[in-house]
C-alpha cells in the first residue's frame, strides 16, 4: 500500500524497540546534538508508537515511519517502509 502524499508530513528513521501490540510497534528514534554548555555530542533517544499495517516485524529492525493523524490515544504516526 503506497502512501498518498498529503502536504509536508514529518518523517523519521528509527529502530523497533516493541513488537508486543497487534497492530502496532514502538520504534525508537534516535538524534544527537551538542550539549549546551560543554559542546560535547549526545545522543538524546525518543519513543514513538506507530501504526504497522505491513508485514510483522522484528526487535531491531530499521523502519521509516510518517506522521498521521491520531489514531488511538498514543498512535500517531504510520510505518511506512521496513
Amino acid at each position: 500500500m503506497e502512501p498518498i502524499e498529503r502536504g509536508n508530513r514529518k518523517t523519521k528513521k528509527g529502530r523497533v524497540v516493541s513488537n508486543k501490540m497487534e497492530k502496532a510497534v514502538v520504534v525508537a528514534v534516535e538524534r544527537t546534538m551538542r550539549h549546551a554548555r560543554y559542546g560535547k555530542v549526545i545522543r538524546r533517544t525518543k519513543k514513538i508508537y506507530a501504526r504497522n499495517d505491513l508485514k510483522p516485524l522484528e526487535i531491531g529492525e530499521e523502519v521509516t515511519v510518517v506522521e498521521t493523524r491520531p489514531l488511538s490515544k498514543l498512535i500517531r504516526w504510520r510505518v511506512v517502509a521496513a
